[in-house]
C-alpha cells in the first residue's frame, strides 16, 4: 500500500499496523507518489500529505486519512476534499485500521487493458499508429475502445473515416467524477466494424477534448468491461496526458528514424518515466541518415517493440477514405507488434524491460 506520512509517530504507528495486517508498505513522498496513486491498492496519509494531494492528484477510492488523535474540524474539511473513505486516529483506532487494511478490493470480473500511444516528436505519427493497433485487435477480435484524447488534433473519427457517423464525442460528454456504464457508453459511440468504439474529440476547438476526470471514468470502464483501451496521447504534458499515463499498462513511444526526432524523443521519455516506467518503442521509417530501430532503441534506452517502414500509400489513404492499413503492411505489422507486446507481458504493470 502507499503510505504519505512524515509525522514519525504516524509513521510509527501505520508501520505497526501494517505488520499486524501483513500488509507491504511503498513509503513514499508526496512529489514521487504520481505514478503511484491510480495503481496502490489502498494509500494511507496524513492531513499535511492530503492538503498537498487534493489539487495534484486525481481523486480515488480506497484512501484512509490517519490523524494523530481524535479528527478535528479541519480533518475532517481535507478528509472530504481528498475524498477519503475513511479518517481514523492512532491509537484509538488501530483495531478498526487493521482491519481496513485487511480488506480485499473486489476486482472486475473483466479486466482489460489500456495502452498509450505517445509521439516522441511532433508529426511522429502516434494518431496513426494508435487508430492501427485499434483496429487490428478488433479484426482479431477483441471487443476494442479507442479514445482521442489530444484534443489539438485532427480527430480520431476523421483519421478513421466515420466523422459523419451519428454517435458521442467527448465535448458531449459531461463526467466529474465517479463511473460510467461501459454498455451504455458503447452504445452512445461511433462505430468502425462489430468490435471497434471510438470516442473523439470534436472539430471545434473550444471544450473539444476531455476533462482528466472524463478520461479516467472512460478509461475505467473500458478496462472493467474487458476491452483493450487504446488511447492517442498529446505530448505535451497536462492533467489530461498525465492521468492517461497512469491509467496505462504499456506506453508505446513513436520515434521517427531522425536524429533531431531522437533527441525530442529523450525528453518525453524521461518525462513519461516519471510517470510510468512501462514504455515501449516503436520506430518510424524513412531513415534518411540510415539510423535502424536498434540504434534509437539503444540512444532512448526503451524496449524496442517495432521497426517499421515509411507506409507509402498512407497519404492517399487518409485523404480518400480513411485508415486501412493491410495485415503486411509496415502499419499493420507494428499495431501486430504493440498487441503481441501486450499479450506477452504478465498483468503485474511491472512490464519495463
Amino acid at each position: 500500500m502507499l503510505v504519505l506520512i512524515d509525522d514519525p509517530a504516524l509513521l510509527h504507528s501505520i508501520r505497526r499496523v501494517a505488520a499486524a495486517a501483513d500488509r507491504a508498505l511503498n513509503e513514499v513522498d508526496v512529489a514521487d507518489a504520481r505514478h503511484l496513486w491510480g495503481s496502490a491498492p489502498i494509500v494511507v496519509l496524513d492531513a499535511r500529505a492530503a492538503a498537498a494531494c487534493r489539487n495534484r492528484l486525481p481523486r480515488r477510492r480506497r484512501v484512509v486519512l490517519l490523524c494523530d488523535g481524535p479528527p478535528g474540524i479541519d480533518e475532517w474539511r481535507i478528509a472530504t476534499a481528498v475524498g477519503a473513505e475513511h479518517v481514523l486516529a492512532v491509537p484509538e483506532d488501530e483495531s478498526a485500521l487493521v482491519a481496513v487494511l485487511g480488506e480485499q478490493p473486489q476486482r472486475p470480473e473483466a479486466d482489460g487493458t489500456v495502452v498509450a500511444v505517445v509521439g516522441g516528436c511532433g508529426g511522429a505519427g502516434a494518431s496513426t499508429l494508435a487508430a492501427a493497433t485499434a483496429l487490428t485487435a478488433a479484426s482479431r477480435p477483441q471487443s476494442t475502445l479507442l479514445l482521442d484524447t489530444d484534443s489539438w488534433g485532427s480527430g480520431l473519427d476523421v483519421l478513421l473515416g466515420i466523422e459523419d457517423v451519428p454517435g458521442l464525442r467527448w465535448s458531449g460528454l459531461s463526467i466529474e467524477g465517479g463511473r460510467i456504464s461501459s454498455g451504455a457508453l458503447r452504445d452512445a459511440l461511433p462505430a468502425r466494424g462489430e468490435r471497434l468504439r471510438v470516442l473523439a474529440c470534436s472539430r471545434t476547438g473550444h471544450g473539444a477534448g476531455p476533462t482528466a476526470a472524463a478520461v479516467r471514468a472512460v478509461t475505467e470502464a473500458g478496462r472493467h468491461a474487458g476491452d483493450l483501451v487504446v488511447c492517442d496521447v498529446s505530448r505535451f504534458p497536462g492533467p489530461v496526458t498525465e492521468t492517461v499515463l497512469e491509467l496505462a499498462d504499456l506506453v508505446v513511444l513513436v520515434v521517427p528514424a531522425t536524429v533531431r526526432a531522437c533527441i525530442a524523443a529523450g525528453k518525453a521519455s524521461q518525462w513519461i518515466t516519471e510517470r510510468n516506467p512501462n514504455q515501449g518503442l516503436v520506430v518510424r521509417g524513412p531513415a534518411p541518415g540510415g539510423l535502424r530501430g536498434a540504434d534509437v532503441a539503444e540512444v532512448l534506452d526503451l524496449p524496442l517493440i517495432a521497426s517499421m517502414r515509411a507506409e507509402r500509400a498512407l497519404t492517399g489513404m487518409l485523404e480518400h477514405g480513411g485508415l486501412r492499413p493491410g495485415r503486411r503492411s509496415p502499419l499493420g505489422v507494428a499495431a501486430e507488434a504493440v498487441l503481441d507486446t501486450v499479450g506477452s507481458r504478465p498483468r503485474s504493470r511491472e512490464w519495463a524491460a
